[in-house]
């Protein structure tokens, strides 16, 4: 049993201390009581190497990788001296029970337990409460006890960049003693907050996608052990007190009964503690199970019981503050519930060590004899998505989920993109995807088309397949296909010689990486905007060429071409003449220089700072190309001289968009603006040419007099009317138009709001969504009527520059792969050169 008096006194003693104290305590290391005062990330790992040194035969502590900005990501194995003797044996063990590793495995009684503590670095109390958890489970006896049955491996903080910006923030507000007013300026971060990563990245969102350094090194960790328990903390609102499982509805149909079974057991057992304090908690509420990519589902697909675990606290927190009921909530407060809730998990989980492995092998035994759902294979087709498929297998070898090459013959199935039942042919190359695999749980939640959603209050969006985001056509099939590993497709090496000149053609982000390092090469880029034949070959508009006439200066302009394209993975072909069969020759005026643009994006107060992030990441790290951060007061009073692009993430830019003002006129003098989502709501107010589409009026004559009353206990599933939680849309593309070069006519976008255009007259529009172009997820019959007949991307053109604007975030969370071409193109393509006017 925790005694109510946990750790947390002056002299930090556990319940049940065994009869000699051994390692050192928090207090004694740190100078304060944990929750005394924010703690910086090298002091915790320096405490928690310290019980390592202090305790060699109970915990080991390791670096599993390295933040943007150096910090060390570590974790600590914890245990019983006899289990850590045999660890590396233990976890093999469990391996084979899922099947990963070959031999059966046994059922040991050895249950391996993760807690991942402070993914949201402003969500501070968690790494405080790590601390005094592994102490805990180092020197008391009691908790070594229930370790016999249960090994502990502690994340202390997933988000070492985020914590150290919220932490030394805060302490540089602190003064002698805390200010609990909720409105003193220690309670108020500011932009951009310690919650993201160093990209300003939400890393609770990125646990399936991995697209971020933390998230990487921590799935090849994850991977090693793939525990039976996971538990993700996390802080809420201040005036919240705290949440565990069980999680609300929808509850993904993938999770087993046990799953959800067990993690009753685990809340309970949470409750009975906390009742015993007379602390204040909530289940069942708020924090489903559905989207993929957070530090409870992921692990639950999985095959774990995966939680989250929400202290009230959060940014404003501090020290302690006030809340609405007039109670002071302290950071002492906060830590000690998440310290309680960890040993009371551990307890749980020890006593029933055998059942959790029992069913945690079922749930993988399962799926690699049953598979998983009613499609038991999902294909890819390789003709015409070549250069998109090999960033889907990357995701796909990270998650650990296996694909063969078709067999060939015929098959049906869903087809994506038109959303039928049909035959279709298996030809050479295409990917097959079988849910009748270890981690088929996890395949069949990736590439599922439509996802079965029991309750619509849902916490994120809801529809993410796969072949969706990365602009792959492909189907989902009822039946295991045949494979054969012969027929994966061999990439020949490009032996071409000196040429007139080079074309590449334009399809994919490794050629907007490959165009981008030429262009910081000093290479000088032509762009065909017309369709043109060469030889036996059709070449699309967007196509490159390179052409040794315009390269004189380049030192060996032909070896560093070749050069560059090997680096990038990409084809390029050899002409011997710049005469084209038809279309335009290369000395055409259709045949455009494509300009090595100096780029700047506004990243400061009053930007989204996810959004942002995701630029700044998209620069980068996706494309690699310099842009200037600029902090929107900067622009005020210095305006944009020297440069040529301008992006607006979203965000509230105030008056700074005001129809001739600095950025306006700028755009009026030859300058492109690329705008996305609510920034281009501002654009409507400036009179830049967008308008917003209004809603239809009822035209019915005759209406319901009580149609306008509601109940209070329905509120919120009145506000979901409105909602859009996510979903998934067709968009119909003008792929003549420089900003969807590369695109097939149609895009599948991720739309999570309301927002839509009306049709310009006076503008481009190159992406438009009409009657009935919802594909998959959810969104209210309001929200429903509203998208329809508008437009969502497209071009305005603005004196001498232009405004490209994205409704919908092609960048979002840097998972959505297929909407990357369309900044690239935004950057690269448009406006380059003379345009047409309307």
């Amino acid at each position: 049993m925790i005694k109510k008096s946990l750790l947390f006194s002056s002299i930090l003693l556990c319940a049940q201390l065994s009869a000699q104290q051994v390692v050192t305590n928090p207090q004694k290391f740190l100078g304060y009581n944990v929750g005394e005062k924010f703690t910086p990330h090298y002091k915790i790992v320096n405490y928690f190497n310290q019980l390592a040194k202090e305790a060699p035969t109970k915990i080991k502590v390791q670096q599993y990788g390295i933040t943007n900005e150096g910090k060390p990501l570590i974790y600590a194995i914890v245990s019983t001296p006899e289990n850590m003797a045999n660890i590396e044996s233990i976890r093999l063990n469990n391996l084979k029970l899922a099947g990963i590793e070959n031999g059966g495995g046994e059922i040991n009684g050895k249950a391996i337990v993760w807690l991942s503590y402070n993914v949201h670095g402003n969500e501070a109390s968690s790494s405080e409460a790590s601390m005094a958890t592994a102490y805990s489970l180092v020197n008391d006896a009691k908790c070594q006890d229930w370790l016999k049955n249960a090994i502990v491996i502690l994340d202390p903080c997933l988000n070492p960049d985020g914590r150290d910006r919220y932490v030394n923030w805060y302490n540089s507000m602190l003064g002698k003693q805390m200010d609990v007013h909720p409105n003193s300026r220690e309670h108020l971060e500011p932009w951009p907050g310690g919650r993201s990563n160093h990209y300003y990245f939400d890393l609770n969102r990125d646990w399936a996608w991995q697209t971020q350094v933390e998230s990487q090194q921590r799935a090849v960790l994850y991977h090693q052990w793939l525990p039976q328990i996971h538990v993700d903390y996390h802080e809420q609102g201040y005036n919240e007190p705290y949440f565990f499982a069980p999680a609300a509805e929808p509850i993904h149909d993938v999770i087993t009964p046990w799953q959800r079974n067990f993690a009753l057991q685990i809340g309970k057992n949470n409750a009975r503690y906390f009742d015993q304090n007379n602390w204040l908690y909530f289940t069942k509420e708020r924090f489903d199970l559905f989207y993929p990519s957070y530090g409870d589902t992921y692990p639950t697909y999985n095959g774990a019981i995966g939680m989250t675990y929400e202290q009230g606290g959060h940014s404003r927190g501090g020290l302690g503050i006030v809340n609405e009921d007039g109670d002071t909530l302290t950071l002492v407060d906060r830590a000690k519930h998440h310290y309680t809730t960890g040993l009371a998990t551990l307890e749980i989980s020890a006593q029933n060590a055998n059942e959790l492995q029992k069913n945690f092998k079922q749930f993988f035994d399962n799926a690699k004899t049953s598979g998983i759902g009613d499609y038991k294979s999902f294909v890819l087709k390789y003709k015409g998505n070549e250069a998109r498929i090999p960033a889907l297998l990357e995701l796909l070898d990270r998650n650990k989920i296996q694909y063969s090459y078709s067999g060939g013959g015929t098959a049906k199935g869903y087809n994506y993109f038109t959303n039928k039942e049909e035959s279709f042919s298996l030809e050479k190359g295409d990917i097959v995807i079988s849910t009748i695999q270890p981690f088929g749980n996890m395949a069949k939640v990736l590439f599922e088309p439509k996802s079965n959603l029991k309750d619509s209050v849902t916490y994120d969006i809801t529809a993410w397949a796969m072949p969706y985001a990365y602009g792959i056509n492909g189907y989902a099939v009822k039946e295991k296909l045949a494979t054969d590993m012969g027929n994966k497709p061999v990439v020949k090496a490009d032996t071409i010689g000196n040429a007139y000149a080079y074309i590449k053609t334009w399809k994919s982000m490794e050629d907007a990486r490959f165009l981008a390092a030429c262009l910081k090469e000093g290479i000088k880029v032509r762009m065909s905007e017309r369709p043109f034949e060469y030889g036996s070959k059709k070449y699309q508009p967007g196509s490159l060429i390179f052409i040794k006439t315009s390269n004189q200066s380049v030192v060996d302009f032909y070896s560093k071409i070749k050069e560059l394209a090997a680096k990038y993975k990409v084809s390029l072909e050899a002409v011997t003449s710049g005469f084209v069969d038809k279309g335009a020759d290369f000395g055409s005026p259709d045949v455009k220089m494509v300009h090595a643009p100096k780029i700047a994006v506004l990243l400061s107060d009053g930007v989204s700072s996810l959004n942002g992030g995701a630029v700044w990441d998209f620069f980068d790290n996706d494309l690699g190309y310099p842009a200037s951060m600029l902090n929107i007061s900067t622009v005020s009073q210095a305006g944009l001289s020297g440069y040529d692009v301008l992006v607006l993430p979203e965000g509230n830019y105030g008056k700074a968009l005001e129809k001739n003002g600095v950025i306006h006129s700028w755009v009026q003098r030859g300058g492109k603006l690329i705008a996305f989502k609510r920034s281009v709501n501002q654009l409507v107010a400036g009179e830049w040419g967008i308008e917003t589409k209004k809603d239809e009026e009822d035209k019915k004559d005759k209406k319901d007099p009580y149609e306008i009353l509601k109940p209070y206990g329905n509120a919120e599933r009145e506000q979901i009317k409105h909602s859009n939680a996510g979903t998934i849309y067709k968009m119909e593309i003008d792929n003549t138009h420089p900003l969807a070069f590369g695109y097939p006519d149609y895009y599948y976008t991720l739309k999570a709001d309301n927002n839509i255009f009306s049709f310009m007259e006076n503008g481009w529009n190159v992406g438009v969504i009409k009657k009935d172009s919802k594909v998959a997820g959810f969104n209210g019959i309001h929200s429903l009527n509203k998208l329809k007949d508008g437009v969502l991307f497209g071009e305005v053109p603005t004196g001498r520059g232009s405004v490209v604007f994205f409704t919908d975030d092609v960048l979002f969370r840097n998972f959505w792969q297929n909407g990357k071409l369309f900044m690239a193109n935004a950057i690269f393509m448009v406006n380059q050169g003379n345009k047409f006017t309307l």
